[in-house]
Protein backbone atom coordinates (compact mmCIF):
# COMPACT_ATOMS: atom_id res chain seq x y z
CA UNK A 1 0.00 0.00 0.00
CA UNK A 2 1.21 3.70 -0.98
CA UNK A 3 1.07 5.73 2.15
CA UNK A 4 2.21 8.57 -0.22
CA UNK A 5 -0.96 8.17 -1.90
CA UNK A 6 -3.03 8.09 0.86
CA UNK A 7 -2.28 11.07 2.67
CA UNK A 8 -2.36 12.88 -1.08
CA UNK A 9 -6.02 11.27 -0.86
CA UNK A 10 -6.78 12.67 2.70
CA UNK A 11 -5.35 16.22 1.90
CA UNK A 12 -7.54 16.78 -1.38
CA UNK A 13 -10.33 15.14 0.88
CA UNK A 14 -9.64 18.01 3.36
CA UNK A 15 -9.06 20.70 1.14
CA UNK A 16 -11.98 19.83 -1.24
CA UNK A 17 -14.34 19.69 2.51
CA UNK A 18 -12.39 23.47 3.72
CA UNK A 19 -13.35 25.03 0.57
CA UNK A 20 -17.03 23.74 0.52
CA UNK A 21 -17.47 25.12 4.03
CA UNK A 22 -15.85 28.53 3.56
CA UNK A 23 -18.52 28.33 0.47
CA UNK A 24 -21.15 27.35 2.27
CA UNK A 25 -20.32 29.75 5.37
CA UNK A 26 -20.41 32.64 2.48
CA UNK A 27 -23.97 31.33 1.43
CA UNK A 28 -25.58 31.14 4.85
CA UNK A 29 -24.36 34.60 6.01
CA UNK A 30 -25.65 36.09 2.42
CA UNK A 31 -28.67 34.50 2.20
CA UNK A 32 -29.98 33.89 5.34
CA UNK A 33 -33.29 35.40 6.43
CA UNK A 34 -33.67 37.58 9.41
CA UNK A 35 -36.36 36.63 11.98
CA UNK A 36 -38.10 39.00 13.87
CA UNK A 37 -36.66 38.46 17.65
CA UNK A 38 -40.70 39.14 18.37
CA UNK A 39 -41.36 35.98 16.27
CA UNK A 40 -38.80 33.52 18.34
CA UNK A 41 -39.91 35.26 21.48
CA UNK A 42 -43.87 34.76 20.45
CA UNK A 43 -42.95 30.95 19.90
CA UNK A 44 -41.37 30.55 23.33
CA UNK A 45 -44.60 31.52 24.83
CA UNK A 46 -46.98 29.58 22.35
CA UNK A 47 -48.18 25.85 23.99
CA UNK A 48 -45.84 24.30 21.23
CA UNK A 49 -48.61 21.42 20.24
CA UNK A 50 -48.54 22.68 16.75
CA UNK A 51 -52.26 21.25 16.30
CA UNK A 52 -53.34 23.92 13.50
CA UNK A 53 -56.17 24.97 15.23
CA UNK A 54 -55.29 28.34 15.02
CA UNK A 55 -55.20 28.09 11.20
CA UNK A 56 -52.10 27.84 10.59
CA UNK A 57 -49.16 25.93 9.78
CA UNK A 58 -48.09 25.32 13.58
CA UNK A 59 -47.17 27.46 16.58
CA UNK A 60 -44.05 28.82 14.07
CA UNK A 61 -46.70 29.91 11.14
CA UNK A 62 -49.11 31.66 13.88
CA UNK A 63 -45.71 33.18 15.42
CA UNK A 64 -45.19 34.82 11.81
CA UNK A 65 -48.52 35.82 11.51
CA UNK A 66 -49.21 37.86 14.41
CA UNK A 67 -45.68 39.90 14.14
CA UNK A 68 -46.54 40.86 10.48
CA UNK A 69 -50.36 41.35 11.84
CA UNK A 70 -52.12 38.56 9.83
CA UNK A 71 -53.57 37.42 13.26
CA UNK A 72 -54.44 38.74 16.56
CA UNK A 73 -52.57 38.17 19.55
CA UNK A 74 -55.40 35.61 21.07
CA UNK A 75 -55.91 33.60 17.99
CA UNK A 76 -54.06 30.47 19.62
CA UNK A 77 -57.39 28.70 21.55
CA UNK A 78 -55.12 26.23 22.88
CA UNK A 79 -53.10 28.68 24.88
CA UNK A 80 -56.46 30.71 25.68
CA UNK A 81 -56.46 34.02 27.51
CA UNK A 82 -53.02 33.47 29.56
CA UNK A 83 -51.04 32.94 26.67
CA UNK A 84 -52.95 35.69 24.82
CA UNK A 85 -51.72 38.17 27.52
CA UNK A 86 -48.06 37.53 27.24
CA UNK A 87 -48.13 37.39 23.18
CA UNK A 88 -49.68 40.90 23.85
CA UNK A 89 -46.94 41.67 26.07
CA UNK A 90 -44.42 40.62 23.22
CA UNK A 91 -46.21 42.63 20.62
CA UNK A 92 -46.72 45.83 23.37
CA UNK A 93 -50.62 45.43 22.69
CA UNK A 94 -53.70 44.49 24.82
CA UNK A 95 -55.32 41.34 24.49
CA UNK A 96 -58.57 40.81 23.86
CA UNK A 97 -60.28 38.77 25.94
CA UNK A 98 -61.45 35.42 23.81
CA UNK A 99 -64.84 33.85 24.40
CA UNK A 100 -63.48 30.19 25.44
CA UNK A 101 -65.00 27.32 23.82
CA UNK A 102 -65.58 23.86 23.60
CA UNK A 103 -66.28 20.71 21.26
CA UNK A 104 -69.86 19.63 21.21
CA UNK A 105 -71.38 16.18 19.60
CA UNK A 106 -74.71 16.96 18.41
CA UNK A 107 -76.12 13.34 18.37
CA UNK A 108 -77.51 11.75 21.71
CA UNK A 109 -78.54 8.74 19.34
CA UNK A 110 -76.53 5.83 22.29
CA UNK A 111 -76.69 2.48 21.24
CA UNK A 112 -79.75 1.90 24.01
CA UNK A 113 -81.66 5.07 21.83
CA UNK A 114 -80.63 4.39 18.23
CA UNK A 115 -82.33 1.81 16.03
CA UNK A 116 -80.21 -0.20 13.60
CA UNK A 117 -80.37 -1.65 10.26
CA UNK A 118 -78.22 -4.23 10.33
CA UNK A 119 -75.42 -5.87 12.54
CA UNK A 120 -71.90 -4.24 11.06
CA UNK A 121 -68.56 -6.16 10.92
CA UNK A 122 -65.71 -4.94 9.22
CA UNK A 123 -63.59 -1.95 9.16
CA UNK A 124 -64.17 0.39 12.35
CA UNK A 125 -63.40 3.85 10.14
CA UNK A 126 -66.06 6.74 10.38
CA UNK A 127 -64.81 7.19 6.99
CA UNK A 128 -65.36 4.24 5.25
CA UNK A 129 -69.25 4.24 6.28
CA UNK A 130 -69.72 6.16 2.89
CA UNK A 131 -68.87 2.80 1.47
CA UNK A 132 -71.54 0.76 3.47
CA UNK A 133 -74.94 0.58 2.91
CA UNK A 134 -77.35 3.58 3.97
CA UNK A 135 -73.87 5.11 5.18
CA UNK A 136 -73.53 2.66 8.40
CA UNK A 137 -75.54 0.29 10.19
CA UNK A 138 -77.45 2.95 12.15
CA UNK A 139 -81.06 3.86 10.88
CA UNK A 140 -80.43 7.31 11.44
CA UNK A 141 -78.07 8.44 8.49
CA UNK A 142 -77.26 11.84 10.21
CA UNK A 143 -76.02 10.26 13.71
CA UNK A 144 -72.70 9.63 15.13
CA UNK A 145 -71.26 6.44 13.63
CA UNK A 146 -69.36 5.54 16.86
CA UNK A 147 -66.08 4.36 15.50
CA UNK A 148 -64.29 7.17 16.87
CA UNK A 149 -61.89 9.05 13.72
CA UNK A 150 -62.29 12.16 16.24
CA UNK A 151 -61.32 10.03 19.28
CA UNK A 152 -58.08 9.36 17.01
CA UNK A 153 -57.48 13.15 15.78
CA UNK A 154 -57.86 14.85 19.08
CA UNK A 155 -54.40 15.11 20.81
CA UNK A 156 -55.44 16.28 23.86
CA UNK A 157 -57.14 12.87 25.06
CA UNK A 158 -60.62 15.65 25.38
CA UNK A 159 -62.96 13.04 23.34
CA UNK A 160 -64.10 9.09 23.55
CA UNK A 161 -66.45 7.00 22.29
CA UNK A 162 -69.20 6.10 25.34
CA UNK A 163 -72.15 4.04 24.54
CA UNK A 164 -71.92 4.36 20.50
CA UNK A 165 -70.98 8.19 20.63
CA UNK A 166 -68.74 10.38 20.97
CA UNK A 167 -68.60 12.17 24.07
CA UNK A 168 -65.92 15.38 24.61
CA UNK A 169 -64.19 16.29 28.18
CA UNK A 170 -65.08 19.82 28.48
CA UNK A 171 -62.14 20.70 30.85
CA UNK A 172 -59.98 19.00 28.47
CA UNK A 173 -60.97 20.34 25.19
CA UNK A 174 -58.86 23.14 23.76
CA UNK A 175 -61.31 24.26 20.80
CA UNK A 176 -58.49 23.20 18.30
CA UNK A 177 -60.75 22.02 15.79
CA UNK A 178 -59.16 18.61 14.77
CA UNK A 179 -62.56 16.33 15.91
CA UNK A 180 -64.54 19.09 14.20
CA UNK A 181 -62.81 18.12 10.37
CA UNK A 182 -62.28 14.48 11.48
CA UNK A 183 -65.69 14.02 11.79
CA UNK A 184 -67.64 12.89 8.12
CA UNK A 185 -71.18 13.18 9.46
CA UNK A 186 -70.23 17.25 10.36
CA UNK A 187 -71.68 16.20 13.83
CA UNK A 188 -69.38 18.26 15.87
CA UNK A 189 -68.74 22.08 16.23
CA UNK A 190 -67.28 24.77 18.67
CA UNK A 191 -69.19 26.21 20.80
CA UNK A 192 -69.08 28.75 23.98
CA UNK A 193 -67.53 26.55 26.72
CA UNK A 194 -70.49 27.84 29.15
CA UNK A 195 -73.20 27.52 27.02
CA UNK A 196 -76.65 27.84 28.36
CA UNK A 197 -78.54 25.77 26.24
CA UNK A 198 -77.77 23.40 23.03
CA UNK A 199 -79.51 20.70 20.86
CA UNK A 200 -78.07 17.41 20.70
CA UNK A 201 -79.24 15.93 17.32
CA UNK A 202 -78.34 16.46 13.56
CA UNK A 203 -81.21 14.96 11.87
CA UNK A 204 -82.91 16.62 9.35
CA UNK A 205 -85.63 13.75 8.79
CA UNK A 206 -89.17 14.58 9.16
CA UNK A 207 -90.35 13.87 12.34
CA UNK A 208 -91.98 10.29 11.91
CA UNK A 209 -88.83 9.32 9.70
CA UNK A 210 -86.91 10.55 13.32
CA UNK A 211 -88.78 8.51 15.34
CA UNK A 212 -88.23 5.37 13.64
CA UNK A 213 -84.75 5.70 13.85
CA UNK A 214 -84.22 7.44 17.09
CA UNK A 215 -85.80 7.32 20.18
CA UNK A 216 -84.37 11.24 21.03
CA UNK A 217 -83.77 13.02 17.69
CA UNK A 218 -85.39 16.29 16.88
CA UNK A 219 -88.89 15.77 15.38
CA UNK A 220 -89.13 19.76 13.89
CA UNK A 221 -91.77 20.06 16.30
CA UNK A 222 -91.60 24.00 16.87
CA UNK A 223 -92.36 24.12 20.47
CA UNK A 224 -88.58 25.04 21.37
CA UNK A 225 -89.50 27.78 18.50
CA UNK A 226 -93.10 29.53 19.99
CA UNK A 227 -92.13 29.42 23.31
CA UNK A 228 -88.83 30.93 23.46
CA UNK A 229 -89.16 34.46 24.55
CA UNK A 230 -85.72 35.93 23.29
CA UNK A 231 -86.34 34.72 20.21
CA UNK A 232 -83.28 32.01 20.19
CA UNK A 233 -84.60 28.91 19.07
CA UNK A 234 -85.36 28.50 15.28
CA UNK A 235 -86.17 25.43 13.75
CA UNK A 236 -84.61 24.86 10.21
CA UNK A 237 -85.01 21.80 7.54
CA UNK A 238 -86.77 19.97 10.52
CA UNK A 239 -83.93 20.50 13.42
CA UNK A 240 -84.02 23.05 16.20
CA UNK A 241 -81.25 25.27 16.34
CA UNK A 242 -79.96 27.88 19.40
CA UNK A 243 -78.84 31.53 18.88
CA UNK A 244 -76.21 31.32 21.69
CA UNK A 245 -75.71 34.80 21.61
CA UNK A 246 -79.67 35.54 22.03
CA UNK A 247 -80.02 32.59 24.45
CA UNK A 248 -80.52 33.87 27.87
CA UNK A 249 -80.53 30.21 30.01
CA UNK A 250 -84.54 30.49 30.45
CA UNK A 251 -85.05 26.89 30.06
CA UNK A 252 -88.48 26.80 28.61
CA UNK A 253 -87.35 25.18 25.04
CA UNK A 254 -85.66 22.41 27.19
CA UNK A 255 -88.62 22.15 29.52
CA UNK A 256 -90.97 22.36 26.45
CA UNK A 257 -89.35 19.79 24.33
CA UNK A 258 -91.07 16.54 23.84
CA UNK A 259 -87.63 14.69 23.17
CA UNK A 260 -85.85 16.13 25.62
CA UNK A 261 -82.79 16.79 23.19
CA UNK A 262 -82.12 20.34 24.50
CA UNK A 263 -79.22 20.18 27.25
Amino acid sequence: MNITAIIVAALIVGCVGAIIGFFLGISGEKFKVEVDEREEAIIGVLPGNNCGGCGYAGCSGLAAAIVKGEAPVNQCPVGGAPVAAKVGEIMGVAAEEGVRKAAFVKCAGTCEKANKDYEYTGVEDCAAMAFVPNGGPKSCNYGCLGFGNCVKACPFDAIHIVDGIALVDKEQCKACGKCVAACPKHLIELIPYDFKHAVQCSSKDKGKDVMKACSVGCIGCHLCEKNCPSDAVHVVDNIAYIDQEKCTGCGICAEKCPKKIIL
